[in-house]
């Protein structure tokens, strides 16, 4: 993306880049039991799915964003809109992507042709384990056979189209249960075509890993807060979205990060980004991770997991903005958008695959 690109977003809208997370559906037909989807508590979030109305509006109303990740807490698929959401994203020139996961259980034909037919251009697919027996331990009320099969019909329509897109990352949580599973995911994956991501388990208190050094030499580190100990750095910080990819809920409601599940901070669809962005409660936010004020009562931030380790690894004091931006594009503070370190980026909120 060109430097005046991003300087003409940050000004307009308050966002350093031409990405946002807009969720096409927080339904889900599977029943994790680390996921909120699966304890039936999804806070603010609530259940529904992205109108195609509401896509095509935001898209006509911020042109400067060309990138759309769809993915958050429910799957994508359920979304009776998708097909025309996908269609319209080409006719744009929106590349849009599922890099959050989903799990490809309830997908028609049509659904996965139109994927490499409007060039979906990337797709995390919630695998986690390497046979039906393993998989359904987690992935509650899955088929691992009908995902293995939507994958290769996937791959005959790459073929068909000559295409490459969208491209497929087989997405491994590793857990207690699965860990001896690691190394055919990674050969299964290789023969499908796909890219492998293990992701290490933002609540070990569930299934734990159980042979640690085995895990060690597959994937590098046994469990995150080995990962930050060896690293000095956080494994996973989904607070850099509030500056490069704001997280927008499918009903328009502004989230700021795809943990945020506590409170809104405006909505989107009804007043618009750059007010909601450059709101009073955006810019709190984000004065918060900063370490320039400290979080009021109502901030989200409390309730969240990652935020001690925020204020451990980024610290306090009043930083211009500035300089803690460059910090997060210099990749000083690691562990945010393209991974951390050795290992891939997994999120820190509930269990959501």
């Amino acid at each position: 993306m060109r430097i005046s690109s991003i300087i003409s977003n940050y000004i307009r809208y308050g966002v350093l880049g031409d990405k946002v997370r807009l969720e096409a559906s927080s339904v889900c037909q599977l029943r994790c039991p680390e996921c909120p989807q699966g304890v039936g508590d999804m806070g603010v979030i609530g259940k529904g799915y992205l109108k195609f109305k509401d896509f095509k509006g935001f898209v006509e109303r911020f042109p400067g964003f060309k990138r759309i990740e769809l993915s958050n807490y429910g799957e994508i698929f359920l979304n009776p809109e998708l097909l025309e959401i996908i269609r319209y994203a080409f006719e744009k020139g929106v590349i849009l992507t599922a890099e959050n996961g989903v799990n490809l259980n309830t997908v028609s034909d049509e659904m996965l042709e139109a994927l490499v037919k409007y060039r979906f251009r990337s797709m995390y697919v919630s695998l986690d384990g390497a046979s039906a027996a393993t998989y359904k331990i987690y992935r509650v009320n899955g088929d691992f056979d009908k995902v293995i099969g939507n994958i290769r019909k996937i791959n005959e329509f790459k073929k068909k189209y000559g295409s490459e897109y969208p491209a497929l990352t087989w997405q491994f949580i590793v857990y207690g249960h699965n860990e001896h599973d690691i190394p055919l995911a990674r050969e299964m994956a290789r023969t499908l075509g796909m890219s492998f991501r293990p992701k290490l388990n933002a609540h070990p208190e569930y299934s734990p890993v159980k042979n640690k050094e085995f895990v060690r030499k597959e994937i590098g580190y046994a469990s995150r807060e080995e990962y930050e100990g060896k690293t000095s750095s956080m494994y996973k910080f989904p607070c850099y979205q509030l500056w490069f990819s704001p997280m927008i809920n499918w009903d328009g409601k502004l989230l700021g990060c795809c943990l945020n599940e506590w409170g809104d901070l405006g909505n989107v669809f009804e007043s618009g980004l750059r007010e909601c962005v450059k709101g009073k409660k955006y810019v709190r936010m984000k004065q918060v991770l900063m370490g320039r004020i400290e979080p009021d009562p109502a901030s989200p931030c409390l309730k969240c997991a990652v935020f001690p380790k925020v204020r451990k690894f980024v610290g306090g004091g009043w930083w211009p903005e500035f300089r803690f931006v460059r910090q997060l594009v210099e990749g000083k503070i690691r562990g945010m958008a393209h991974g951390a370190g050795s290992l891939p980026a997994g999120k820190a909120g509930r269990g959501r695959g």
